[in-house]
């Protein structure tokens, strides 16, 4: 089996229809690994990296979730959004987006000692792949990225509340959509997390108001949404 070789993924891309506020469950992780493009890669709709997460697999061990990103329509890297805390799957991780990379699908073998991961990450991975294929039929010229939805995800920010951080959909300049990757498990979040959302759509920028009860959660969200839109633009 080839080895993947890491490089530093650049930009977080993809396609979301509506905005919405989805709280964070489960343990995430921030395992990735990326191969290097080829210049053989076959023709798609742009050069740009597009990254679309798969859908969340509620497992026994715990929920499931993978993100992937493609370059002219090869996987060039996998991340695990969501991922149960257990020694077997945090092992068993690598070996599956090692065999992604090399399979360039969801067709790959089930890592021995961690069959519910394996089976909740082909799901997940799936899932990712599907919404890709969707999109690259939905976009097939290059005059058509322009106008594409982006998503961006912003840094994980790092309170004594618990680590926050925050995704961002774009149409165009337009910030159109947040959701809450991470947050705090405390209803003053819970209640505070829809306020900042619905500020932001409102503002069009990370300048707006602390919520009165969630000042960490507050800044937390600022500084993440921030690093998302900076991102984007560059």
């Amino acid at each position: 089996m080839k080895r993947a070789i890491p490089v530093l993924v650049l930009s977080v891309v993809g396609l979301v229809p509506v905005w919405r506020y989805e709280a964070s469950t489960g343990t995430t992780s921030t395992t990735e690994v990326a191969s290097t493009p080829s210049a053989s890669s076959s023709t798609s709709s742009g050069s740009a990296g597009s990254t679309f997460a798969g859908s969340t697999v509620n497992t026994e061990k715990g929920d499931v979730q993978v993100q992937v990103t493609f370059q002219d329509g090869k996987i060039t890297a996998v991340k695990m959004l969501k991922q149960p805390n257990h020694p077997q799957t945090t092992a068993a991780v690598p070996k599956l987006i090692a065999e992604t990379l090399e399979a360039q699908s969801a067709d790959i073998d089930t890592v021995s000692g961690a069959t519910i991961t394996s089976d909740g990450y082909r799901e997940s991975l799936q899932a990712a792949i599907d919404a890709q294929a969707s999109a690259a039929s939905a976009s097939p010229s290059a005059s058509a990225a322009e106008s594409a939805s982006q998503t961006v995800a912003g840094s994980t920010v790092n309170t004594e509340k618990g680590d926050v951080q925050v995704q961002v959909t774009f149409e165009g300049d337009e910030i159109t959509a947040v959701k809450m990757l991470k947050q705090p498990n405390h209803p003053q979040t819970t209640a505070a997390v829809p306020k900042l959302i619905a500020e932001t759509l409102e503002a069009q920028s990370a300048d707006i108001d602390t919520v009165s009860g969630a000042t960490i959660t507050s800044d937390g969200y600022r500084e993440s949404l921030q690093a998302a839109i900076d991102a984007k633009g560059a």
